[in-house]
């Protein structure tokens, strides 16, 4: 399996993550909202692809927060499995992201979902347009 991260634009992102004894319940299976958290550090290493923080740009008023999540459970993961978590843009609209994600053990998927995220002011949390730049690199890099 690879070890590193993909690149933006190479149409599915990818992120290796191994299943520690934190991530599971007691029976040794990765607890269900878990899975939301691998599928969190993906997007946000997705975004750090392009040279975006999530500081730097809560530092220029930007936030992304998860406005929807629609989410598939086809098999557990278990502890010490070497996942590997995908996010591939489905579509950038003005003010949000939507992804499709999957955890892959090898070739089994193991969950997979539908997660809209939206760019608001992180003062107010008031939906706002995504950074004129970085919507251009999104754009550019996925078309």
């Amino acid at each position: 399996m690879n070890t590193s991260v993909s690149s933006p634009g190479s149409g599915e992102f990818r992120l290796p993550v191994r299943v520690y004894i934190e991530d599971t319940d007691a029976g040794g299976i990765v607890y269900y909202v878990n899975y939301l958290k691998f599928m969190e550090r993906a997007r946000t290493e997705f975004l750090r692809g392009f040279g975006y923080e999530h500081y730097a740009l809560a530092g220029d008023n930007y936030q992304f927060v998860v406005h929807s999540c629609e989410i598939r459970y086809h098999s557990p993961g278990r502890i010490d499995d070497q996942l590997e978590i995908t996010a591939a843009l489905s579509r950038a609209g003005r003010a949000g992201l939507d992804f499709v994600q999957r955890v892959l053990r090898g070739d089994e998927l193991l969950c997979e979902a539908r997660i809209r995220v939206a760019c608001v002011q992180a003062d107010t949390l008031r939906p706002c347009a995504i950074p004129a730049a970085l919507r251009a690199a999104i754009n550019k890099e996925n078309t």
